[in-house]
């Protein structure tokens, strides 16, 4: 199944066999201190700028009846955001991930945001569409 949307998300977690524990990293756009003129114009009309983590959080699949519902608890809980991603972390032996583990993949989830890396994660925009990010973290071939 391909994830087309958030919600292809939702379906595909709730499918395996493992159960899934998902996780979610918010990000907001910032510009840099040292910015150049060009890059706080780009900024300014909405391109450009770093992500950074505001907010994080984890449910079951089956706490989330969609990505409206996803983006109404954000909004109750948290400050603005431009992105969300997700990744997820499996049950073993029959049970969940501790709270030690999700802390640990989410913390991971956001240094890997911070130093622009986003292997395993799939970012949504606001409207719950995947968005393709380059990759600079990514090892060249």
């Amino acid at each position: 199944m391909d994830i087309q949307t958030f919600d292809d998300l939702l379906v595909l977690s709730r499918r395996q066999t493992k159960p899934q524990h998902l996780l979610f990293v918010f990000v907001g756009a910032t510009l840099p201190e040292n910015a150049s003129g060009e890059q706080r114009a780009e900024f300014n009309a909405g391109n450009g700028g770093e992500l950074e983590p505001v907010m994080v959080v984890d449910k079951g699949p089956d706490e989330l009846a969609d990505f409206q519902t996803l983006i109404e608890e954000a909004a109750r809980f948290g400050p603005p955001w431009s992105l969300v991603f997700a990744s997820s972390v499996s049950w073993h032996d029959g049970l969940p991930p501790t709270s030690e583990e999700t802390e640990a993949s989410l913390q991971h989830m956001v240094d890997s945001i911070r130093n622009g890396s986003f292997e395993g994660m799939l970012p949504f925009d606001r409207n719950g569409d995947p968005v393709h990010l380059a990759n600079p973290g990514a090892a060249k071939p």
